[in-house]
């Protein structure tokens, strides 16, 4: 059974934006995230930032670009979405 994963409609409109090679490390790591599961140890500086909410780093460097997810219900298996992706100074932890 795979999870499911949606994005918040601020992290469409923040794609547009991104780098052509930070959005493909974003798609690649829903991907994961679709076949696998919401821990992705196997990303660079991943990590739980609470009880169900996840980070890891899209790219390093200056700037640094991060991704960070929530799990809603381990249940069905539904990673309700994907809450930000983006720089490292504007990220919501």
């Amino acid at each position: 059974m795979e999870w499911r994963v949606t994005l918040r409609r601020e992290v469409i409109r923040l794609l547009k934006r991104l780098p052509d090679h930070v959005r493909n490390r974003l798609i690649a790591l829903m991907k994961d995230i679709e076949c696998f599961s919401p821990i992705r140890g196997d990303w660079p500086n991943y990590g739980q930032l609470s009880n169900n909410r996840y980070h890891c780093n899209l790219k390093k460097g200056h700037p640094t670009y991060v991704a960070v997810w929530k799990v809603a219900d381990k249940e069905i298996r539904l990673v309700e979405e994907v809450t930000y992706a983006g720089t490292h100074e504007k990220a919501s932890y």
